[in-house]
């Protein structure tokens, strides 16, 4: 029996953000892979993005830069504290890390270092015209992850009541 539970173990990881639709995707997992969070290990992951910002010359233009990056670093360690007493409050322990760089590249890594078996993000609505010109996250990660990826998507709220229902 303790040789069937140990290839029932998976590591999943998921991908958060300050988005509602992250953690819809957290709390999805919590709901729907119950019992292969239970009896795996889970790690919930938030990138540190680099600021955008090209006036970096000089002193000033490097502490500006160092500031925001960690402003962003305490943003994405709240982000984590947060997915963790989510998943707390549900009796799930999980292992809460951030890293700074292209997310991109960074959650591929981060896929790698931990060898996740599932990686979960949430799944946005696309914007056709950046779809041309920049590829997505979740597009690079299916490709370069080496693992599967489940995106998860937010139902979208009712709109208020239909007017025919007054006719």
């Amino acid at each position: 029996m303790e040789e069937k539970q140990k290839g029932f173990e998976k590591k999943v990881m998921v991908v958060i953000d300050e988005s509602e639709q992250s953690y819809y995707a957290l709390i999805w997992v919590l709901e729907n892979l119950k019992e292969v969070v239970s009896n795996s290990s889970l790690t919930i992951f938030a990138t540190q993005p680099f600021p955008n910002f090209n006036h970096g010359s000089g002193q000033i233009g490097q502490d500006l830069i160092a500031s925001m990056n960690r402003q962003i670093k305490k943003i994405s360690l709240g982000l984590c504290e947060k997915a963790k007493s989510i998943c707390a409050a549900r009796g799930v322990i999980v292992e809460a890390c951030t890293e700074a760089g292209d997310p991109k590249e960074v959650i591929c890594d981060q896929v790698h270092k931990h060898a996740i078996d599932l990686l979960v993000m949430a799944n946005y609505p696309s914007n056709p015209l950046k779809s041309v010109f920049m590829e997505s996250l979740s597009s690079y990660c299916s490709r370069n992850a080496n693992c599967p990826l489940l995106l998860v998507e937010k139902p979208a709220e009712p709109e208020g009541p239909q007017q025919d229902a007054m006719m």
